[in-house]
C-alpha cells in the first residue's frame, strides 16, 4: 500500500495546468444521473481533457477541462454539469488539503472487456447493462480469445454469472431439461474440443489460470454472482478433477477436496468444495441461505477509508450513500473467515460473517468482487426482465460497478512496477 499510497499522492500533487474554465461533475444529490455521470467522465477522457476525480469530495465528483464537446454530451445524457473558475477549484483544493478527500489525476479511458458467452443465457449481466446505459464501450470476450492471449488488449475485464468449475452454473437439479441449459452445455463441450480439451472444466481451468495472469500482470479484474467464487475454485483444483458425472461422465477425484492448492487463489482459501450435482451450491465461501433468511429489508455498509493513504478502496467505495440494500447472487456474498489475509473489506453486512463487497492485488494488477446479480433487483430469477436503469440513475449499487470501470484510469506505469 505504501507504493500505491506514493503514486496517488504524487497524483493528488499536480496542479491542473488549465488556462480555460472547468467543469465539475457533481455526484452528491445534485446529480440528475448518477450513472451516466461516469460515462460523461469516461468520454472525457476520450476527448483528451484533463480529468481529476475529487475523492470524498460531493460523493467523488470529476472536476474537467471545460469543452463544448463535452458540455453538449452531458447535455444529451441528461447529466448535470457545474462550471467553476480557477479560483472555485483553488477552493475546493483547499477544501480537499483540510479533509479525508484527495485528487486522482484519471489518465486515459481503459479499454474494457466484459466475459460473455457465445450463446444466449436467461438473464441479464448487471455489468453490462451499466456499461451499456452510461454509454463506456467494451468488448465482448470468451474462452477462445482468452487463450489466443487478447486479454493483453485490455485493461478491465469483467466476470459475472459464470461458473469456472465446468459444471455450468450447477443447475443440473432444476434445469437439466430447459432448452437453454441444454444448449449452454452443448456449445461449452463443442468449444472444448475445438480449443483441445476433453472436458468443459479443463477448458475452464485453463481459462481461469489465463485471467489470473492477466491480473499478475497489471489488469484490472472485476467480478460478481458466481464469477468470484468459482474463479478460485478452478484456481485451486488445477488439473484436478472436482465436477460429478452428470457434468462430465465420471466422478470426481475422491481427493479432491485434500488436493486443492490454495496459494493458488486470488482471495479465498481454506474454503471446502460441495461436489454433489444436486446441490445448488459451489463452496461454503457463500451466504445465499443466510442471506435468504434475512430478507429484502437487509443492507450492507460501506466502510470508510482514508482518501489520503488509501486511495484504492477509498475510489472503489465512492457513493452518494454508505449505506446499501443488500441484493442476492447464485453468491451473495463471501464468508469472511475465507478470505485471505490480503484481501480489504470495503462492504459488509453488520452483524453478520458476510463481507460484501472485497478487493486486493495480485502482482501488478488488481481485483475486486463484489457479491450478487443484481444491485436493484433483491432476487433475480431465471427468465426475468434486464433491469431498466433509466428507472435507477442514482442507484448506488451500480456506482459501484462504475466506480471500478473508472479505476483503471487512474493506473499509472509506476503503479504496475
Amino acid at each position: 500500500m505504501k507504493r500505491i499510497f506514493g503514486v496517488f499522492g504524487l497524483l493528488g500533487a499536480v496542479a491542473l495546468a488549465w488556462s480555460q474554465a472547468y467543469f465539475l461533475v457533481p455526484m452528491d444529490s445534485h446529480q440528475t444521473d448518477h450513472l451516466r455521470a461516469y460515462g460523461v467522465a469516461y468520454h472525457a477522457l476520450e476527448l483528451g481533457l484533463e480529468t481529476e476525480w475529487l475523492l470524498n469530495y460531493r460523493g467523488g465528483s470529476f472536476l474537467i477541462q471545460a469543452s463544448p464537446d463535452l458540455q453538449a454530451y452531458a447535455e444529451v445524457l441528461g447529466v448535470s454539469i457545474e462550471p467553476l473558475s480557477a479560483s472555485q477549484v483553488q477552493q475546493i483544493y483547499q477544501q480537499i488539503d483540510q479533509a479525508n478527500m484527495n485528487r486522482v489525476v484519471l489518465e486515459k479511458a481503459p479499454k474494457v472487456a466484459v466475459y460473455i458467452p457465445p450463446y444466449a443465457e436467461p438473464w441479464d449481466d448487471a455489468v453490462s447493462l451499466a456499461l451499456t446505459y452510461a454509454r463506456i464501450p467494451f468488448d465482448r470476450i470468451y474462452d477462445r480469445e482468452i487463450l489466443e492471449g487478447k486479454l493483453n488488449d485490455y485493461d478491465w475485464l469483467h466476470l459475472h454469472h459464470e461458473d469456472f468449475t465446468g459444471q455450468f452454473g450447477k443447475f443440473y437439479a432444476s434445469y437439466r431439461d430447459a432448452d437453454w441449459y441444454r444448449r449452454q452445455v452443448e456449445v461449452s463441450t463443442r468449444l472444448a474440443h475445438e480449443l483441445g480439451f476433453a472436458k468443459v472444466w479443463q477448458l475452464k481451468h485453463a481459462v481461469a489460470l489465463k485471467i489470473r495472469e492477466f491480473v499478475r500482470r497489471g489488469g484490472f479484474l472485476f467480478a460478481m454472482c458466481s464469477a468470484p467464487i468459482t474463479l478460485d475454485i478452478a484456481l485451486a483444483a488445477g488439473p484436478v478433477d472436482i465436477v460429478d458425472t452428470p457434468y462430465d461422465g465420471d466422478p470426481p477425484d475422491p481427493q479432491a477436496q485434500q488436493k486443492l492448492d490454495y496459494s493458488q487463489t486470488l482471495a479465498f482459501t481454506n474454503f471446502r468444495i460441495y461436489t454433489d450435482p444436486l446441490l445448488y451450491e459451489h463452496s461454503d465461501v457463500d451466504v445465499t441461505r443466510e442471506a435468504a433468511r434475512r430478507g429484502p429489508h437487509t443492507y450492507f455498509t460501506l466502510f470508510d477509508f482514508s482518501a489520503k493513504f488509501d486511495p484504492v478502496p477509498t475510489i472503489l467505495t465512492q457513493d452518494h450513500t454508505r449505506v446499501i440494500k443488500e441484493f442476492l447472487g447464485q453468491d451473495t456474498g463471501f464468508r469472511k473467515d475465507r478470505l485471505k489475509e490480503n484481501v480489504t473489506v470495503m462492504g459488509e453486512v453488520l452483524g453478520t460473517h458476510e463481507a460484501k463487497y472485497i478487493y486486493g492485488n495480485y502482482g501488478k494488477g488488481f481485483f475486486s468482487f463484489l457479491g450478487g446479480h443484481d444491485p436493484e433487483d433483491y432476487q433475480h430469477f431465471i427468465g426475468d426482465p434486464p433491469t431498466d436503469l433509466s428507472l435507477h440513475k442514482h442507484s448506488p449499487g451500480y456506482r459501484l460497478i462504475l466506480n471500478n470501470v473508472l479505476f483503471p484510469a487512474a493506473q499509472k506505469q509506476p503503479l504496475k512496477t
